[in-house]
């Protein structure tokens, strides 16, 4: 029904990863753009790890890494999700796309505007819908989460992490100086506070509380000071979180879809 439909997503983080992989389930063609060194820490859920590993496979969709448009039409062909290094959009050049997704999630406009596509979305701070593009997703967690904001900005960054199991900011675990991270702990391993999960050049990172380590930063990433490079999750029998969507990127994803249809697609 949609196959004729392309879709393209700036980032293929772990919030990207719920709009992509529900518009991939939803028989929409999409081409995923990112960074040629993503950041992600929740690596094991977001699709821009196929641009270190070439191919990544998350809840039964693989995504992998193009450099050219027959390579975007044969993952098509073949059932795969593209994804391509392109941080400026510049594909748009060659491909003519339905939708423009802005999932960076980095908190201010890195360029998307409503010229790029006929219908345009961005997710979280940073765009004014009906102005920057023509709707906007809410990212923040409780209330409005997901919700499709026609006019207007979504809600400000915090800087403060939403609350699981009473723990809120402590859940995540920043860079204490800046440098190449090498990992001691994995994804999906129980820790306990003061757990060293891994080093960045002579400093130690410890994890804050005890929990599951949900998110790490990829070994070897040169990172910064005050960096996000972890993320612990409290409950601790949740292991299978570690591999699969959250709930918030998938409530995300439904905004999305609300847009599209919304607008007549």
């Amino acid at each position: 029904m949609f196959e004729d439909k392309l879709i393209i997503i700036r980032g293929a983080g772990d919030i990207a990863t719920g709009t992509i992989n529900r518009l991939y389930k939803c028989h929409f063609k999409v081409l995923c753009l990112e960074t040629a060194k993503p950041s992600a820490i929740r690596r094991t859920v977001a699709y821009s790890e196929a641009v270190y590993s070439g191919k990544t496979t998350i809840e039964n969709t693989t995504a992998v890494k193009v450099s050219c448009i027959d390579e975007i039409k044969n993952a098509h062909k073949n059932g795969l999700i593209p994804v391509m290094i392109d941080e400026k959009c510049d594909i748009l050049k060659s491909l003519k796309t339905d939708v423009l997704i802005d999932a960076i999630i980095a908190k201010k406009n890195l360029g998307t505007n409503m010229s790029m596509s006929k219908l345009t979305i961005a997710l979280g701070p940073g765009f004014e819908a009906g102005v920057d593009v023509n709707y906007v997703i809410e990212t923040m967690r409780g209330h409005n989460l997901g919700r499709v904001i026609e006019k207007g900005f979504a809600l400000k960054n915090t800087g403060v992490p939403g609350l699981i199991a009473g723990k809120s900011g402590e859940r995540v675990i920043h860079s204490p100086e800046s440098g190449v991270i090498k990992n001691i702990k994995q994804i999906g391993d129980i820790v306990k506070a003061d757990d060293i999960i891994a080093n960045v050049d002579n400093f130690n990172v410890k994890a804050s509380i005890d929990g599951l380590l949900r998110g790490l930063i990829r070994d070897g990433y040169e990172v910064f000071k005050g960096m996000k490079i972890a993320d612990i999750d409290p409950r601790l029998d949740e292991y299978e979180n570690c591999f699969t969507i959250s709930d918030k990127a998938k409530s995300i994803a439904g905004g999305v879809l609300e847009a599209m249809f919304m607008h007549g697609f």
